[in-house]
């Protein structure tokens, strides 16, 4: 089972909109949401149609609009029925102090507020009105009747009105209700998948990226990687239930969903913040990072100055990052990487003893097409000889959809018991 936690699966959201001069954001709200990944259909009181059209949000959502409670084009005339099964959150976004109040008695008499009594989906309100209504003693006496029996109410934000008023009462920006709705189910997802994802419960720690070795103040010696397979990793780990520290040399990416990003620059300092991890407790450490193989023996206090057609500069050998923490009494399971130029198969098997390692997953990083700057990749896995594991090679693909077939090459030689081998 594995999970990705960047978009949403399928997820079905009703957004209901009422009356009030908010409605324009709805039209927003619905964008945003379908941007995100959501199925949207929209439920329309007949206060909100007047001040939006439901032909907007037709348009926007891509299915029909809702707007009667006796629906004889929809299935068996039980339109509220039909929607409150398909839905998995309904959210109303404006909810006018009507609607709220008509939520907390109970009432029935049109096409939302019957879904609403009859959807065992969660629902969602983000209430928006004048200041003063908003205040009233009865508005929320009907908002805590709604949280007691369930009901999430998204708390408007102060500022300017527009009957003139200034205060509490607008309705938050889409973006911002799009964005607690991704986080909604984001949340859900992470929590199955710490239960039942590949990694569950494993600590697993990435290198990625090039490191920088420092020659003066002003340059370095490094390499063309661009961290795009290691973060990949790490947003795939991370969804498959596992705790994920990623330690990133200089790159520009951004932070994976839920990851930790520890930055290094140099191959001692990656090496160095390994250990530290190792301390605190790491079930799996996966090397992707391009490590440099030599650093600068002396590094120059100020810019060297240009002096002759020829500079001699010693290096000396850096530390075997992935070679060390293999070496280390309480190893975690090691997975290295080879970005090769030729030999490419040839080399991994080798590097996957020498260094002992579990599992190795190897590349040519000559092609174009899957070179270090690419999007996609292209590998073929070895895993070591006590594991009684096939290698496989995982066709061109996008790295994302790579560094899941990683994942699953790694729970499956977790859990893979050799005596089962024996036995045919």
């Amino acid at each position: 089972m594995s999970f990705d936690l960047s978009v949403i699966p399928n997820k079905n959201i009703i957004v209901g909109i009422t009356g009030g001069i908010a409605a324009y954001k709805s039209a927003i709200l619905v964008r945003r949401l379908k941007d995100a990944g959501f199925n949207v259909r929209v439920v329309m009181t007949e206060g909100a149609q007047a001040f939006i059209t439901p032909l907007t949000f037709q348009a926007l959502s891509g299915n029909p609009v809702h707007t009667q409670l006796l629906d004889p084009e929809a299935e068996a005339g039980m339109g509220h029925i039909e929607l409150a099964r398909w839905a998995d959150l309904v959210l109303i976004a404006p909810a006018s102090c009507d609607t709220l109040a008509k939520f907390a008695a109970g009432l029935a008499d049109d096409l939302l507020s019957t879904l609403y009594l009859a959807t065992s989906a969660p629902v969602w309100v983000a209430p928006a009105m004048n200041q003063q209504m908003w205040a009233a003693k009865a508005t929320q006496r009907n908002l805590a009747t709604l949280v007691d029996d369930g009901v999430h109410v998204i708390m408007p934000v102060s500022g300017s009105q527009a009957c003139g008023d200034v205060g509490l009462g607008r309705m938050p920006e889409p973006e911002e209700l799009a964005r607690q709705v991704t986080d909604y189910f984001h949340k859900a997802q992470r929590a199955i998948a710490e239960k039942f994802g590949l990694l569950a419960s494993k600590h697993v720690v990435i290198t990625a990226g090039p490191t920088r070795e420092a020659i003066d103040p002003v340059r370095y010696i490094s390499n063309h990687s661009t961290g795009k397979m290691g973060f990949a990793l790490a947003a795939a780990c991370y969804a498959a239930g596992a705790k994920v520290t990623l330690i990133a040399g200089p790159v520009s990416l951004d932070t994976p969903n839920g990851v930790r990003r520890i930055n290094v620059s140099s191959a001692v300092q990656m090496l160095d913040t390994s250990m530290q991890l190792l301390d605190e407790g790491c079930d799996v450490f996966i090397a992707t990072a391009a490590v440099a193989d030599y650093r600068v023996a002396e590094v120059a206090e100020h810019k060297i100055k240009k002096s002759g057609d020829e500079l001699d500069i010693a290096l000396i050998k850096n530390p075997d990052i992935v070679a060390t923490i293999a070496q280390q009494d309480k190893r975690p399971f090691m997975v290295g990487f080879a970005a090769e130029t030729r030999n490419v198969e040839e080399y991994a098997a080798g590097k996957l003893v020498a260094k002992k390692l579990d599992m190795i997953a190897c590349n040519d990083v000559s092609r174009a097409d899957i070179g270090f700057a690419s999007d996609e990749n292209a590998m073929t896995v070895f895993f070591a000889e006590g594991y009684h594991l096939p290698k496989r090679d995982l066709e061109k693909a996008s790295k994302q959809e790579i560094a899941q077939q990683l994942v699953e090459a790694i729970h499956d030689a977790l859990h893979h018991d050799p005596a089962q081998d024996e036995a045919f």
